[in-house]
């Protein structure tokens, strides 16, 4: 049986190459909203992240979600997101140790 091709992506901070499912999306949606995409689906512009709140700080120092991206995020808006990531990363690392003993 042929193996299934799993998509990579590039963290912003670390440019690190991981699978999708083992990174945060952070999208910018058509109406200029930036914030935080756990399904990976919503429309947009997005940018991935490590679950881990080093790397969101990395990112915010780096402005490199300001780059990827492509508008300016407001000092507001990574404070709020840096409240939302981490609330979330619990939920995804708990999401992502299920999936490994699956």
């Amino acid at each position: 049986m042929k193996q299934k091709k799993v998509p990579l992506r590039k963290c912003v901070a670390s440019q690190e190459m991981m699978p999708k499912k083992e990174l945060i999306r952070v999208v910018r949606t058509p109406e200029g909203e930036v914030l935080i995409d756990l399904t990976g689906k919503k429309s947009g512009r997005g940018a991935y992240i490590c679950g881990k709140l080093e790397c969101f700080k990395l990112a915010q120092k780096n402005k490199a979600l300001d780059r990827a991206l492509k508008c300016q995020v407001s000092s507001e808006i990574y404070a709020q997101l840096a409240r939302d990531f981490a609330s979330v990363e619990e939920q995804f690392l708990a999401a992502k140790d299920s999936e490994d003993n699956e």
